[in-house]
Order: C-alpha cells, then sequence, then structure tokens
C-alpha cells in the first residue's frame, strides 16, 4: 500500500501522529525491530483499532500478523508524513521565561524545525546568545526575514503585543505563527496559524481535577 503525504487526514489523527513517532523512536533506540498497533495502543493509553486505522494511512507497509509494523519503516513514513525528514526554519519572538525554554529545546531539530534566532526588545537580552541562538533587537527582524527567506514565525510575547509582532511578521513575509500569547490573532486570509492556549488548557485540567476530587470524598 502506497502512503500519501498530500493525504488530508483529521486535526485529531494529526495529533496524535507525532506521539506515535516519539514512542516508536525509542523503541528504535533500544532495538526493537517490529512493534504492533495494540502495544502502542497499550503504552499511550489509547484504543488499539484508532492507533491502527492512524497509522494505516500514512504507512507504505501493512503490519504482520503477530508481529505488527516494521519500525525502520513505519518511522521513515511517519517522518515523511509529518516533514521531520526536512527542515524548517523559524524566528521567536519574546525571550521572556517561555521564549527561553522554546529557543533551547533541542527536541524541535528532530522534528525538522530548527528555530535559528530570538528577537526581542529588551535591550539587556539583545546581544546575549542563550544556548547557541542569539538574541536580535526588534528593528533587525524584518530585514532577517526578507534576508533569510523564513517562513515560519513563533510569538511568546504577551498577549497586548502579540497582535503588534504578528502583523510585523505578516508584513515581512513570514506565512505560518506559532502563538503562544494568551490572546487570539487576526491575520490576513492565507496565513497559518496555530494558536497554544495555555489557559484553557490549565482550566480544562483543573476541572477534570475538581471532578475527580469530589468522586472521591
Amino acid at each position: 500500500m502506497q502512503h500519501n503525504t498530500s493525504l488530508v487526514v483529521p486535526k485529531s489523527t494529526l495529533s496524535r501522529l507525532p506521539l506515535y513517532y516519539s514512542h516508536i523512536n525509542k523503541l528504535q533506540q533500544i532495538g526493537e525491530k517490529y512493534v504492533s498497533a495494540a502495544a502502542i495502543a497499550q503504552s499511550l493509553n489509547l484504543n488499539p483499532v484508532l492507533v491502527r486505522k492512524d497509522l494505516s494511512g500514512v504507512s507504505s507497509v501493512e503490519g504482520k500478523p503477530r508481529a505488527g509494523f516494521e519500525i525502520d519503516t513505519l518511522l521513515k513514513d511517519l517522518s515523511e508524513f509529518l516533514g521531520y525528514n526536512k527542515v524548517d526554519e523559524a524566528i521567536l519572538v519574546g525571550v521572556g521565561s517561555l521564549g527561553r525554554l522554546i529557543l533551547t529545546n533541542k527536541d524541535f531539530s528532530s522534528m525538522g524545525l530548527d528555530i535559528t534566532v530570538g528577537f526581542d526588545k529588551d535591550p539587556n537580552l539583545v546581544g546575549l546568545q542563550i544556548g547557541s541562538k542569539y538574541i536580535l533587537p526588534m528593528e533587525k527582524m524584518g530585514s532577517y526575514i526578507k534576508r533569510t527567506g523564513v517562513k515560519i514565525g513563533i510569538i511568546t510575547v504577551p498577549a497586548d503585543q502579540a497582535q503588534a509582532v504578528c502583523d510585523q511578521m505578516v508584513e515581512c513575509g513570514i506565512l505560518a505563527i506559532w502563538n503562544f500569547a494568551f490572546t487570539l490573532l487576526n491575520v490576513p486570509q492565507g496565513i497559518l496559524v496555530k494558536n497554544e492556549n495555555l489557559p484553557s488548557s490549565l482550566a480544562v485540567l483543573s476541572q477534570q481535577l475538581a471532578k475527580k476530587l469530589n468522586e472521591e470524598t
């Protein structure tokens, strides 16, 4: 069965594929050769039928009875489908606590993302090197984007500054924005935005915890 890297999959499926990749990659590192959908499902606390359906949609080969999927091939297929086999460069704006964590996270490189530089308006940060990344002043962001052709921008500034940063990114040629600010962004048609809504995630977690504690009393 040929897999199709242009295949459109549901967002729920797409959100699970990186989990599979990370888990299967760990199995490869310890020398495992095959893995079944049932074993993956058990490790990740997911429905095995769901896992099998997800993997069948991106794998170039069928899983073998009683053995499962060949790990090397499955990792290659997942890597190609998720774009991990190529490197996209990105810039980050807002080198506070969260920005620093993202800027120095080495795991992104294995996922095909290279955050090349950080930008900030704080003169105490400009010129510093955090990990292997340099911090440049905001005034140089436009020329950097146009010179390098980078298309991905990461926003980790306070909410009241995020829209202005977004507008500047778009004006300079950024096409995809990963937004960690606690606000929604208004962008022109054709610009991609992924919002990481941490307050919403915290609210859901708090409600689930309250429900669990209430059930136990």
